[in-house]
């Protein structure tokens, strides 16, 4: 299987049809693109360990996907740790009427995403190499996001109780990861408690990926 071809463009389009994201071949060829990019680039900087065609359409396209039923159209979304692109690339071609801001404290990583949003030629979507913490400091652009996103996360809470002050009223914050433990999500409950936030874990599996994947969802009520 070749980046690109019918068969890869295919062998996502099925996938995603598994998690109930309905895709056609108009979206997969800007996927080619970045996928592309990425190994081109990943020559001369680390930005992903998955250079196989089938794993990048799978561990990085398709999952990227798994969250799209949990974003409103025309939502701002803040997609945190944005390393190559994911999740926020993928979701914004699939979505085009949400308005993106990828961002990653690495700024090698900020430039390849400069580079690859150029060739996509996407409207409202931009990179910036920031910190989460230092988005509310002044930076004279919102700051308040209806989606607040991130597939690099290693510390749950620590990444709920930085989203939380960027978060607009009745948005949503979405934790992609692999498994979820009850420890996790009470300290998460203890930054969003009951009574303001509600709290929700989805749970799928993808070929080729050992173990469960998880999708925590925690909604501002009110």
């Amino acid at each position: 299987m070749e980046i690109g071809s019918r068969e890869w463009q295919r062998f996502i389009i099925d996938n995603a049809g598994k998690l109930g994201i309905v895709i056609d071949e108009g979206i997969t060829a800007p996927f080619f693109i970045h996928a592309s990019e990425l190994l081109t680039w990943n020559r001369k900087i680390n930005l992903t360990a998955i250079t196989n065609p089938r794993d990048i359409a799978i561990k990085h396209f398709v999952d990227s996907l798994a969250a799209a039923g949990c974003i409103p159209d025309g939502a701002r979304l803040l997609d945190i740790g944005s390393g190559a692109g994911f999740p926020g690339i993928p979701l914004k071609i699939l979505k085009p009427s949400i308005s993106v801001l990828l961002i990653d404290s690495v700024r090698k990583k900020i430039n390849f995403l400069k580079h690859v949003l150029r060739i996509l030629g996407l409207e409202n979507i931009e990179a910036r190499q920031i910190r989460t913490e230092n988005l509310l400091k002044g930076t004279g652009q919102a700051t308040s996001f209806d989606v607040i996103i991130s597939r690099a996360l290693s510390d749950l809470p620590s990444f709920v109780k930085n989203a939380l002050p960027l978060l607009a009223k009745q948005g949503t914050i979405i934790a992609m990861k692999g498994k979820v433990d009850e420890k996790e999500l009470d300290a998460v409950r203890a930054d969003a408690p009951g009574d303001q936030y509600s709290l929700e874990v989805e749970r799928y599996k993808l070929p080729s990926i050992r173990g469960p994947r998880s999708i925590v969802i925690i909604k501002h009520l009110h």
